[in-house]
């Protein structure tokens, strides 16, 4: 079914989850808000959301060496205690998202971080392939923004899907360790290494 701009919205204030997850929810729970509720209530995302707003002072900083030592990784995760940081969860959550930062190459931790002049360098090429495919003019802005979408999930770490489990992305790792650990953390920056490679870095 059709799931409204509107359903989304409230559903979104409701919870503090995202629009893109919000949709997702709906869409399982057949346009039914309450259960959507439940939905990201399982996924552990309505959780996180509360709990987004609290500060994150600690932390701690984890690194991933590939065998043969040509590859590797250094990630921040910041949390609210020391206690938890110190826990099997985090500490497992850290080296995951290290791991991970090594073998898919993310370009920054957000969306927000993606440069201005990125993203209408990427745009207009993906207008001009559209042309170039002979899509119609009046649907390729909406073809942009689809792959747009599809650009985010490449290069942004939270929403890359997870190597080891590409059912999850990064970003569902996060909240479900957020949501079993009650307390708001979130990855604050990374840096990839490789031999011969130039430094890539997100902040």
């Amino acid at each position: 079914m059709a799931i409204t701009a509107a359903a989304v919205k409230e559903l979104r204030e409701k919870t503090g989850v995202g629009m893109m997850e919000c949709k997702g929810a709906l869409q399982e729970a057949d346009g039914n808000i309450e259960k959507a509720i439940e939905v990201l209530r399982k996924k552990g995302s309505a959780k996180a959301a509360k709990k987004a707003g609290r500060s994150t002072n600690e932390g701690l900083v984890f690194s991933y060496i590939h065998a043969g030592g040509k590859l590797g990784a250094i990630v921040e995760i910041a949390c609210e205690t020391d206690f938890v940081a110190k826990t099997e969860q985090f500490l497992a959550l850290g080296h995951a998202i290290a791991m991970h930062v090594a073998a898919a190459d993310p370009e920054v931790v957000k969306r927000e971080q993606v440069s201005t002049v990125e993203l209408e360098k990427e745009s207009e090429i993906f207008k001009v392939q559209a042309l170039n495919e002979g899509k119609p003019e009046h649907i390729v802005e909406k073809i942009v923004s689809g792959r747009l979408e599809k650009y985010y999930k490449e290069v942004v770490l939270l929403e890359q899907s997870y190597v080891k489990d590409p059912e999850k992305n990064i970003g569902d790792l996060v909240n479900e360790t957020i949501a079993s650990l009650g307390e708001n953390m979130s990855v604050t920056r990374f840096q990839r290494f490789a031999i011969g490679e130039s430094v890539a870095s997100a902040e």
